[in-house]
Parts: C-alpha cells; structure tokens; sequence
C-alpha cells in the first residue's frame, strides 16, 4: 500500500548480519535469512529520523540470492583478558527494495509546530538520494551499507514467482517508550513470517494484528528534550539569515538582467 509521503530505495552491501537472538546465547551469531522490521526501521531511521514523526515499514523485496558465509571472529572477553575465538554466519551479496513511511509521533506533543509533511516527506527523500544523512549498517556495525533511491517492484528478484518461504517465528522489533507513550519497554514477535515471490509484507505495531506476540522487557522512560541542553528547538539555527542571503542574490540577478 502507498501513502502520500511513501518513500521508496534500495539498500545493498557485501554482508549483513541480523542476528537471531537465540544463536547468541553462547557466543556466537548466525543472521536471519532476511532482515527483520526494526533492523530496516533503524536503517531508514539512519537515512533521515526526526523525534516528530515515526516510520513504518510497509514491505521488502529480495533481490540477491539469499546466501550465507561463515567467517571466524575473535571478540573480546568480557570475564577476563584476551580475546576468544567464535564463528559468525554473516549474509553475503545483500540487496532489498524498500517501501516506507512515516506518521506523527503524538506522544510528542511539544514538536506538534514541526508536523510538516511536505517539509519532512521531501528532506528523506532527497537524505536518500545523498546516501543518508548518517552511516548505513546492515544489522551491525561491521556490515556496510548503502542506499539509493529505486521504484519499488522494478527491476527482475532471483525470488520472482518463487512462491512462498516461511521463515517462522522472527523477531518484529521493540516498544519504546518514545513511540508508545508507556513507561515500559515489550520485544515485538512475528509468529508467522512469509516471503511470497520475494515479497515480505510486514504487519505494523500498531495494527491489532494476531501474528505479533509482545513480551514485556523492563520499565523505561522515554527521553526528554530541553531546550538549551540537549535540544536546540524547532528554530533552524541561521536559517533567517540564509535566507535573507538567498533573497538579496535574487535580487541581483534581477538587476543584472
């Protein structure tokens, strides 16, 4: 489904690792198939993010063949000095298409003057054509990515009428507070996560949906922004300035024709 201020690119790299969170417990890490909800929010998020607005993520679309490459690792000891050796199974040759978009967040009631969708819709998409305004990673920091825009459904995917893959039970995403407006933090679940001809349609946290099981995490409170401490205010610092400049080489340009 397409929203007004639908943003759509293509993210790609040489590795990703979105990590299942149950191959982690000794040591080592071995990704998903495919990358889940929040790892793509957290990558549109690193493109252009705002406290005002809140993306959603529609829908993915393969592209690469889904491969996976091990490669050993030597992580440092927590318990003592030293490094240990692990195994990491990382996705190799990695590219989605994606489609997005975002919505206010009401739960930040002091940013309602800053709810311009046009103003907003237009700096992602332009922070997309500028590879983003932020680094891209692909699950984790190791993993580089990169981003520019697409038409979300061109272009041929080695899943074309592939027909279904049921990935099961994959982690959705996570409950903050800043989104929720509830002083606790729940871990998102997808019972049932498909892909069909390379497509994922993911269910939104908001939607009562019966495919999402929440589990409480701990309590949390959302942050605050005070202004002249960690928060310059909705102002844009010089821009009155910048633009009397803009206004004044206008004018000359006038005079000169």
């Amino acid at each position: 489904m397409r929203y007004r201020n639908t943003v759509e690119f293509v993210v790609f790299g040489k590795y990703a690792l979105f990590s299942d969170p149950i191959t982690r417990v000794g040591g080592e890490k071995f990704s998903y198939q495919v990358p889940t909800y929040q790892a793509l929010k957290g990558i549109l998020e690193s493109v252009y993010w705002k406290p005002t607005l809140i993306w959603y993520v529609d829908e993915i679309r393969v592209i690469n063949k889904i491969q996976t490459q091990s490669k050993g690792i030597r992580p440092i000891k927590y318990s003592s000095e030293g490094n240990d050796l692990a195994y990491y199974t990382y996705l190799k040759d990695v590219c989605y298409q994606v489609r997005a978009h975002f919505d206010w967040n009401m739960n930040r009631p002091e940013f309602a003057d800053d709810r311009n969708e046009n103003k907003h819709h237009n700096i992602a998409k332009r922070m997309i054509e500028r590879g983003g305004r932020r680094d891209i990673f692909l699950g984790t920091r190791e993993c580089q990515g990169y981003v520019k825009p697409c038409v979300f459904g061109e272009g041929a995917s080695f899943y074309d009428n592939y027909g279904e893959i049921d990935f099961g039970l994959m982690v959705h995403g996570f409950d903050y507070p800043d989104e929720t407006g509830k002083d606790e933090m729940f871990v998102r679940l997808w019972r049932n996560a498909v892909m069909k001809d390379g497509r994922i349609v993911f269910p939104l946290p908001f939607e009562d949906s019966p495919e999402i099981v929440r589990r409480f995490i701990k309590p949390m409170k959302k942050k605050e922004f005070i202004i002249g401490e960690n928060f310059l205010g909705l102002d844009e610092p010089g821009i009155d300035e910048l633009l009397s400049r803009e206004v004044r080489i206008h004018e000359l340009d006038a005079e000169s024709l």
